[in-house]
């Protein structure tokens, strides 16, 4: 008797999962700049920190976007969900406040 394999996750929702990954990054990555190395930089005169965080940032913020736009360009999003997710890459810890948001639209859209 053969047993029948589980069924594959769809590629949207991993890149979904991906995406909220992204999201905490990108939100991390803005805290560390602007609570940390913006401090530092203008505070102690090191700008070494926000050298380091700006572009770290910067691609965290760059692969949201890509990221939200290849997810959401499916059935089931709408462009309030868009507006809402780059609202939030814009407004320090945003992404936070956003995903739970994001957690039950997934649920809606991609199932469990």
């Amino acid at each position: 008797m053969s047993q029948t394999p589980a069924p594959k996750e769809p590629k949207n929702k991993r890149l979904f999962s991906l995406f909220r990954v992204i999201a905490l990054i990108e939100g991390v990555t803005t805290i560390l700049l602007f609570f940390v190395a913006m401090p530092i930089k203008y505070g102690l005169e090191d700008p070494g920190w926000v050298k380091v965080m700006g572009p770290v940032h910067g691609y965290a913020f760059l692969a949201y976007l890509a990221l939200m736009l290849i997810v959401m360009r499916g059935l089931g999003w709408q462009g309030r969900d868009k507006g809402r997710a780059f609202v939030a890459s814009l407004v320090p810890l945003g992404t936070f406040v956003n995903d739970p948001f994001l957690k039950r639209r997934g649920v809606e859209v991609y199932g469990h």
